[in-house]
């Protein structure tokens, strides 16, 4: 399954974390603080996804379920979504 961070490496790819902070209009401590952290949030992974041309949605799920604690919910969440997000791309 992606990971947020492989969307910070795409976006990374394009512009400097710095770049992407002023863009973003973030603190400019936020994306190194994710960064460090594994993840991002929903609204930042979305909003980094909409300006590189990526599918906002599918990281705002991304992130979300990123986010969850451990635990029996998230693990049936996060099988169905790699389901979904497969049999989406055979189509």
């Amino acid at each position: 399954m992606q990971t947020t961070m492989n969307l910070l490496e795409k976006a990374i790819e394009i512009k400097s974390i710095s770049e992407w902070t002023r863009k973003l209009g973030l603190s400019r401590q936020a994306l190194y603080t994710a960064r460090d952290r594994g993840n991002l949030s929903p609204a930042i992974a979305g909003s980094l996804a909409e300006e590189i041309g990526e599918d906002s949605k599918e990281w705002i799920v991304i992130a979300a379920l990123e986010s969850e604690r451990e635990s029996a919910c998230k693990e049936r969440m996060v099988r169905k979504w790699k389901n979904a997000s497969q049999n989406m791309r055979n189509l």
